[in-house]
Formats: C-alpha cells, structure tokens, sequence
C-alpha cells in the first residue's frame, strides 16, 4: 500500500474535508419570477410616485436570494433603473439616511451586491449585439458596437458613482462583507 497517497484528511471527522458548505449561509426560501415581477411592479409604481427612497428601500429589503437566475435578472433590472432614476446630488444624503435607519447596514450590503453584480453584467458583451471584436496591438481585444450605442457605458457609470458615494457613507466593511457572502442576488 503507497501511503502516500492516502488523503489522512478524509479520516478526521474535524477535518474541513468532511464539513458540510451548505451550512455556512441560511437556506434562503423559494422566490419564483412571477413573485419578484409582481415586487418589480409594485416598486416601480413608488418610483414613479416619486418615493425613490422607497422603491430603492423595498428593492433592497427583499432580495430574491433563493430565486432562479430569471427572477435574479428580473430584480437587478429594477435596482438598477432605480439607481438611474435618482440624481446625483440625492445620492449621498439618501444613502446617509438609509445607513442611520433601523437594517440600514444590512440594506446597503445588499446595495453593494446589486453594484458588483449590475457592473458585471454590463460589461460582458452581449452575444446578441451587432459589435465585432479587433485584436490591438498591445494584445487585448477592443470590442467595437455598430450603432454608437452608449447604454453599457451610460449604466456603468451610474453604478461607479454610488459605489463611490456607498464607500463614503458605510465604509470598507461593505466591500468586505460582500465579498465574503455566500447568498447571491
């Protein structure tokens, strides 16, 4: 028998190897699409109210963790075209708000989930786009739209800007605590 290839890992019960992953976030419950269309358009109704605050608040008090990748595509849209609607100058008193409120650190984690994931999102090249792709000299691909299109710049933007103001009002550890987060949005 080669010893050496026995992994001595297996056979303590203390070992990382036999710890179940499953345990380390909560079991988020079933949200299915048609839920979190319906939470979409209630939020999107504030919105247009003229409660921004509010629909970003409900948009960001329920998550959709344990929702399928639709129903998680479908609340990062409505995020993200709450984020839009908002003008600069509220950015930093409305997130200060939220910050001081009763959850408000909880909230704005989530906040900073929906930046991360809304700026990769918008800088993956759609398959469905009209763009082709150059090689440049310096080795990397410049992926060039038909159309001038702007949008992915336009959105990337406004996420880039309350990320700032986000880091200002509650600190690095959100960045932290997201990252190290099993639960997904």
């Amino acid at each position: 028998m080669n010893w050496r290839t026995i992994n001595v890992d297996l056979l303590d019960p203390e070992s990382p190897a036999n710890f179940a992953i499953s345990s380390l976030s909560p079991a988020a419950p079933p949200v299915s699409a048609s839920e979190v269309q319906s939470l979409s358009s209630q939020i999107k109704q504030l919105l247009r109210g003229g409660d921004s605050e509010g629909a970003l608040r409900g948009a960001l008090e329920n998550p959709p963790y344990g929702g399928d990748a639709a129903a998680k595509e479908v609340h990062l849209a409505t995020v993200v075209e709450i984020l839009q609607s908002i003008k600069q100058s509220e950015m930093s008193p409305m997130l200060s708000r939220i910050y001081d409120s009763e959850g408000g650190v909880e909230v704005l984690d989530v906040l900073m989930k929906y930046l991360y994931k809304g700026m990769a999102h918008s800088s993956k090249p759609s398959s469905a786009s009209t763009g082709s792709m150059s090689p440049q000299p310096t080795g990397f691909s410049q992926i060039h739209s038909r159309g001038g299109g702007e949008g992915g710049g336009q959105a990337m933007s406004v996420l880039l800007s309350w990320h700032e103001k986000l880091v200002e009002i509650a600190g690095l550890g959100s960045i932290v605590r997201v990252m190290s987060d099993r639960r997904t949005v």
